[in-house]
Order: C-alpha cells, then structure tokens, then sequence
C-alpha cells in the first residue's frame, strides 16, 4: 500500500514509519524541514517537502494514496490553538477530497467528544467534525488518552520543590499512552485496505493508574521515593505554566484539559469503550523519565 504519514519524525510519526516500511508499505512522510531529509530516507521512506498549511500541497501528495495519517502538528506559535486546528483541518478536507484518498486515520484524543470544557482538545474535536463532513471516507478516529510523555514536565518542579502534580487530586485515575502504543494502533489501521464508507473510534491506552501511584514510581526510579503528589488549584495551575513559559492562553487551555480530567468528563466516552491496554507500563516509561531526569 501508498501510505501518507504526516507528522514527520514525531514521536508517533517515526515509529510508524518505521513499522510501515518493515511491513513492505511504501511509505511518504510530510515534513517541512528539508534537513529531515537524509533521516526520513534513512527509514526507508519518502520525504514530501512541505507544509500541512498548504492543502495545495497535500493534495498533491495525498495523489494515488491508499491511505493517509492524518495530526496537526503542536504550534505554541498561534495565537489561536482552536482556529489553527480548524485552519489545518479544512486544509486536510479539501486535500483528501482533491485526491480522492479514500482511507483515513485521524490522531484525535481522548475528550474529543466533547464540544466545551476540555481547554486545548477542542480544536481536535473540531478536526473531527470537519473530517466528518467528507464525503465517501473510510475514516478512523484514533483517541489516545493521556500522554505519559506529558509527564517530562514534571521535571523542574520535582527538582525544585520535591512535589509532582497537577490540579486534579492524587485518587484521581487516569488513563496513559505511550506514542509506541499509538504508532502500533495506527499501523494497524492504516493497514486496513478501504471497504466501505465508515467512521468509527478507536481509543488508545497503555495503562491506568492513580496520580498517586505515578507520583511512587516516577520517585521510585529518580531515587525520591518519598515524592508526593500535590493537587493544584486551576489557578494554580495556569500560573505555574505562565511562569515557565507557556502563553497565558495555551496555559488555561492545559489546566482546562487536567480539570476535565479530574472530573471524569473527559473520560466519560473512554469508559464506555475502553479498548485493551497497550505494551508500554508506567513501570517502563518510569526508566524513561529517570535516563532523561
């Protein structure tokens, strides 16, 4: 099979490249940076030199695919978050509809459900509507829940003040993923040769866990077994974040996104369809976070 992956060489994007090519597909991955070049073709794969904010461009690219992965790449440079999802979004619409791709992956999230309240997942909501709207499509919407890769964070404040945490409670029990539990449910789908015209959801997980329990294993493997989870504020949170950084929106949007997850909304569609846990335990990325600590 022709495969598109956007992404370039993410942490999904590589991964899945990687498996793709071993299992003969050829295989094209989006990039704008042309210096991502010699890495790509190091993989096996084609480099399409471009970006996802030129639908003419992806049209061009998506041409004789049989199936394409579709994200938006994170950019704190937006003003807007949700627009610049919507912006991407369409591009990808009207390119999948100029090519005549018929076969579809989305990297969605967990909460994509949801039309308010979930901070900075809104925008994927939105993508997936839009995707929704092209005609024909054989379309799966992969939902990972949360990231332990979002856990690297955590790092400054454990060395600075010997806490983890978040504004949801330590009792609080949360779904993770690791990108190589993602990259492998989208390999299988993209795998998936065209039927029918059919949209469905596939969640993605690889463990869950109370936040207490990330805050013993993440301690136990920096050698601060004694490290506590605290549970912030919102504001708290959106302050914390602007002090180390993050644009005052971007920064309520994260703690809309752990506020949702602490009042079981955003998960509320995962529990009715929870999927089987992936590889990746939180044992594992635990050794993870210690070698980059």
């Amino acid at each position: 099979m022709k495969i598109i992956l956007t992404g370039s060489l993410g942490n999904i994007s590589q991964p899945l490249a990687t498996s793709l090519v071993r299992q003969g597909h050829a295989v094209t991955i989006i990039s704008r940076q042309t210096e991502r070049r010699p890495a790509i073709e190091a993989l096996g794969a084609t480099a399409a030199i471009g970006s996802v904010d030129d639908p003419e461009f992806l049209a061009r690219t998506f041409e004789g695919a049989d199936a394409v992965y579709l994200m938006v790449p994170p950019s704190f440079q937006e003003p807007d978050s949700r627009a610049y999802h919507q912006r991407i979004g369409r591009h990808y619409a009207r390119a999948i509809k100029q090519s005549g791709v018929r076969r579809v992956v989305q990297l969605s999230s967990w909460g994509a459900h949801l039309a308010e309240g979930t901070g900075g997942i809104l925008g994927t909501h939105d993508v997936e509507m839009i995707l929704k709207t092209v005609p024909g499509l054989d379309l799966t919407h992969l939902r990972p829940t949360s990231f332990y890769t979002n856990m690297n964070s955590f790092a400054g404040l454990i060395k600075a003040q010997g806490i983890i945490g978040v504004n949801y409670p330590g009792t609080t029990r949360v779904a993770f993923v690791h990108p190589l539990d993602i990259a492998t449910a989208a390999a299988e789908e993209l795998a998936q040769p065209y039927l029918t015209t059919n949209q469905t959801v596939r969640y993605v997980a690889s463990d869950e866990r109370t936040a207490d329990e990330v805050a013993q294993v993440l301690g136990a493997a920096v050698g601060q077994p004694d490290l506590r989870w605290v549970a912030f504020t919102n504001e708290q949170m959106r302050e914390n974040l602007v002090v180390n950084g993050v644009p005052p929106d971007r920064a309520s949007e994260i703690a809309d996104i752990y506020a949702s997850i602490g009042s079981g909304k955003l998960g509320e569609d995962y529990e009715q369809h929870k999927p089987a846990m992936g590889q990746v335990k939180l044992e594992d990325f635990a050794q993870e976070f210690a070698a980059a600590f």
